[in-house]
């Protein structure tokens, strides 16, 4: 058989498939090796959580009270990018009235000092308007903006924010005009609009569009940073999949959509795209024909890969195959930045989507971090960004080293630890309207981990890992500020999430906990003291716990509420679990907004403290 570069081509591009692939070569740059794949059924995938991941929503849409959001109340936010420049975060993210690819869009952004506090955004590009005279190309309903990338830090420290503008409803191809550029000042305030590159498979320039083109600005500097983005060539393939560069201007002539990159230890260059693509560069130019891993199971949401600060590597994605459902968030980790393991959850939560809205996925969505060169925080910490439900924005934080074990006992009182900053060892959920935050309460000498809820369709969150354990004794003092509304479910868990011990501190002023198939009323409680629980567990040979309350056991021999080997940590939601939306929830059936999500319901608050656990007994 005659062979031509296609049937090669082909070959390659099967390589991955056959069982010949050669692992850290082009044939297949990264494997997973974990075998842990999720269970659909649940939120959290029935993984272990990745110890110590803070995740905090950064912007809540809200259509009524746009001024309690970002100013306008566009109710479709997606495709978020983060750096760190200055001594501040920058977030970007664009912005749709209802629905994805639907004129008119704009891009903001947002800044933080810590990560965890974030300003109200900002309009840095707004809804696109051609000048007079120029008449949207039939087949196209207006202008839109589509992000792959959103800053640049020039080698002389300036910070370029960027956005590509198209036609509605694609941006790609024919449909882009292209990608606009201006610089942020370290006061707050931003540069002219330029256009740094036109779409090269039209004839757009300054004569037919908005801004003029960046070589026109009398900045030198500015320009110099421009010139600078452009003649990178690892940089701007992220652009490629708006354009595609048929005036040669890209180094590659096939890829997949929403680049991005890590350096390995040995230099070499791993390119991943979405779908599980994948492909290598020994000069950060030129790279083989991406072929798709066998071993990571995704679909449309971006991957996210990078070299951590510890010296090792981690790769973030959803894995499942379904485009309308991107849950959960996982991380899987490595020492080289080939073979990749340990398959755990970084964000296990899917709130209500409270807008309906045209392709807004379910899930955490379309993550990125920090791209190379585009900033350092300050820790030990991996720093993520992504939109839920393609509606509000979050940010996580993830501690470095990846971890999932703890050894030993706890003992937690949270005195050590900076009102309002880090909850070391904890896994965080906090909403804009549910914050979870160290507290000088009752003393700014003996704080404690407050939980906040004024959210009518979501919760705040505190987990804790602990030492797998057969027999555990958990204490923990709860302060309830409230009994007549919002409530605190408290579920110690497996490794997979079963919940075999369940207690609530109810809305009607009582706590509860199941005794096997039978929810039980323990005690009243009133608002403003202090509950010492004391739940001592033994999950064999059939399961049972005791509970003690303020020193008096009300609670022996119950049985658990299902039947598990062992318990590893302990979960504290103002909220009740939740299960939907599931895989099998209508993603695009017409429905109106949630009853009451721009409005807040009475605040509900819980304090934590004095959290100890002996395992093993």
């Amino acid at each position: 058989m005659k062979i031509t570069a296609i049937s090669l081509l082909l070959l390659s591009q099967s390589i991955a498939y056959t069982g010949f692939a050669q692992t850290g070569s082009v044939n297949e740059p990264i494997r997973y090796i974990g075998g842990v794949t999720i269970d659909p059924n649940v939120h959290e995938g029935r993984l272990r959580y990745a110890i110590g991941s803070e995740s905090r929503q950064t912007v809540r849409t809200n259509r009524t009270h746009p001024e309690w959001s970002d100013g306008y109340g566009w109710t479709y936010n997606h495709a978020s990018n983060l750096c760190y420049w200055n001594g501040k975060f920058y977030q970007q993210y664009l912005s749709n009235p209802v629905d994805e690819h639907i004129a008119p869009g704009q891009t903001l952004v947002t800044t933080s000092v810590d990560g965890r506090n974030w300003k109200k955004p900002e309009v840095v590009f707004p809804p696109y308007k051609a000048p007079a005279g120029v008449i949207i190309p039939e087949g196209y309903t207006g202008y839109m903006m589509h992000q792959r990338m959103g800053f640049y830090i020039a080698p002389k420290g300036r910070l370029l924010v960027l956005a590509f503008y198209g036609h509605a409803e694609d941006p790609f191809l024919e449909g882009g005009i292209g990608r606009v550029v201006r610089e942020a000042y370290n006061n707050g305030t931003y540069g002219p609009t330029y256009f740094i590159r036109y779409s090269s498979h039209t004839k757009w320039d300054e004569s037919n569009t908005s801004y003029p083109f960046y070589t026109k600005s009398d900045d030198k500097g500015f320009v110099d940073a421009c010139n600078a983005l452009l003649a990178d060539k690892l940089k701007t393939m992220q652009w490629w999949d708006e354009d595609h560069g048929l005036d040669g201007f890209y180094s590659i002539t096939e890829a997949g959509s929403a680049f991005n990159y890590y350096h390995r230890k040995d230099g070499k260059v791993t390119g991943l795209w979405k779908r599980s693509l994948c492909a290598l560069s020994g000069d950060g130019v030129h790279f083989s024909i991406p072929v798709k891993s066998s071993t990571l199971i995704m679909a449309g949401g971006k991957m996210w890969g990078q070299a951590t600060e510890d010296g090792r590597f981690a790769i973030c994605y959803n894995p499942i195959e379904l485009d309308e459902y991107r849950y959960p968030l996982i991380v899987i980790s490595s020492d080289d930045g080939i073979i990749y393991d340990n398959m755990l959850l970084l964000q296990g939560e899917v709130p209500p989507r409270r807008f309906m809205g045209r392709w807004k996925d379910f899930g955490p969505c379309y993550t990125r971090g920090i791209v190379e060169g585009n900033g350092n925080p300050p820790g030990n910490d991996m720093w993520l960004t992504y939109s839920m439900n393609k509606e509000d924005i979050w940010v996580s934080r993830v501690p470095l080293p990846i971890r999932y074990r703890v050894e030993g006992n706890v003992d937690d009182n949270f005195d050590q630890l900076e009102t309002g900053g880090a909850v070391t060892d904890w896994n965080i959920y906090s909403p804009k309207w549910c914050p979870v935050e160290v507290a000088e309460f009752p003393a700014a000498k003996n704080k404690s981990l407050l939980l906040q809820d004024k959210d009518p369709y979501d919760y705040a969150r505190a987990i804790r890992v602990f030492k797998e354990s057969k027999k555990a004794v958990i204490e923990v003092k709860v302060f309830p500020k409230q009994a007549e509304s919002g409530l605190l479910e408290i579920d110690v868990t497996d490794r997979y999430g079963n919940r075999p011990v369940r207690i609530r501190f109810d809305a009607d002023g009582k706590i509860k906990a199941v005794d096997g198939s039978e929810e039980v009323v323990i005690q009243s409680y009133k608002p403003g003291s202090w509950y010492d629980l004391k739940i001592s567990i033994d999950a064999q040979p059939f399961g049972s716990f005791r509970l003690s309350v303020n020193g008096t056991q009300l609670l022996k021999n119950a049985k658990l509420a299902e039947a598990v080997q062992s318990v590893e940590r302990i979960s504290f939601r103002t909220g009740p679990y939740r299960d939907q939306p599931n895989r099998l929830t209508p993603n695009q059936d017409p429905a109106p907004p949630l009853t009451g999500a721009d409005e807040p319901v009475s605040i509900a608050e819980f304090y934590l403290d004095d959290f100890k656990v002996k395992s093993d007994l």
